[in-house]
């Protein structure tokens, strides 16, 4: 009888051990990251074309108003250290308009490629 409490007990061990919180979790990023780099790229009145080749495609475009693109970047979803990050990119017709976000305006963006 005794063994069988002792093999009970490791054994709720084992089941409970895998409820704990100091499980290793995967971290997985998810959406689009960006550096600063590339948002200094960016330009006013750059074609959707030229957006898509520096930034690549946003993760989300509103469907009711193509003229707004968004990237999203989170990493370490739900934890200390989570990183969220995001870049809000406006066209006026086929020319970018705007940029807002997490991200710094490059002080060149209201210069235009052409000049």
């Amino acid at each position: 009888m005794n063994w069988f409490k002792y093999i009970f007990l490791c054994a709720v061990l084992v089941i409970t051990s895998g409820c704990s919180s100091w499980l290793y979790r995967m971290p997985i990023p998810q959406g689009n990251f960006l550096e600063q780099t590339d948002i200094d790229k960016l330009r006013v009145e750059m074609s959707r074309e030229q957006v898509l080749y520096v930034l690549g495609q946003p993760i989300a475009k509103d469907a009711f108003d193509e003229s707004t693109w968004y990237y999203l970047y989170l990493f370490n979803a739900g934890r200390k250290n989570e990183v969220r990050k995001e870049l809000i990119v406006e066209f006026d017709g086929d020319k970018l308009k705007a940029l807002s976000g997490d991200y710094e305006t490059p002080e060149t963006f209201n210069t235009p490629l052409d000049q």
